[in-house]
């Protein structure tokens, strides 16, 4: 039963993805992020990380996406001009996806003990967690939510005008 839900939230998460890149309207685009994101929420549920799927629906799923969402409607995208791509990305990219698809696919079909997978010892607790999550990798932990304010800040620069004014339509003058 595990194997069958993580063949099909895998193939949700995939499916996500591909959509995500294929899509030409950002607010599409970041729905299929969601789909993502919500999807590595089961696989995580199935790995028996509770705490992870919880925090993956509520953090990434919900805040982060519905921040990426109002940023995209801030910056006001609309249409984008769809282009061909250029010759040599065709002829270098595609055989390079074809070889890798082929080098991912004999390793998996040749690996040994494939879909072996053991639960540890035992339940790891939430205060655990935390104690790894706020020592080990408080770095990295830091690190992405100072990247994710600099592109919030990146986001509203663009969104006013190219000298650095703000719009003209919602700007109230002062009166003296």
């Amino acid at each position: 039963m595990h194997l069958i839900l993580f063949i099909v939230f895998a193939g949700f998460c995939l499916a996500g993805a591909i959509n995500l890149l294929l899509q030409s309207h950002p607010i599409n685009s970041a729905l299929s992020l969601i789909v993502v994101m919500t999807s590595l929420a089961v696989l995580y549920l199935l790995l028996g990380a509770e705490f992870l799927a919880a925090a993956q629906v509520i953090v990434y799923a919900g805040a982060i996406m519905v921040l990426f969402t109002f940023v995209v409607m801030l910056l006001n995208a609309g249409r984008e001009e769809r282009t061909m791509g250029s010759r040599s990305a065709r002829a270098v990219g595609f055989p390079a996806v074809v070889v890798l698809l082929g080098v991912f696919a004999t390793v998996i079909l040749k690996a040994h003990g494939l879909g072996v997978a053991a639960l540890s010892d035992g339940v790891t607790s939430t205060a655990e967690l935390s104690k790894v999550l706020f020592t080990e990798l408080l770095l990295p932990f830091e690190v992405t939510s100072v990247l994710i304010l600099i592109a919030i800040l990146g986001a509203v620069a663009l969104a006013r005008q190219g000298d650095g004014e703000p719009h003209a339509s919602g700007e109230r003058t002062p009166t003296k």
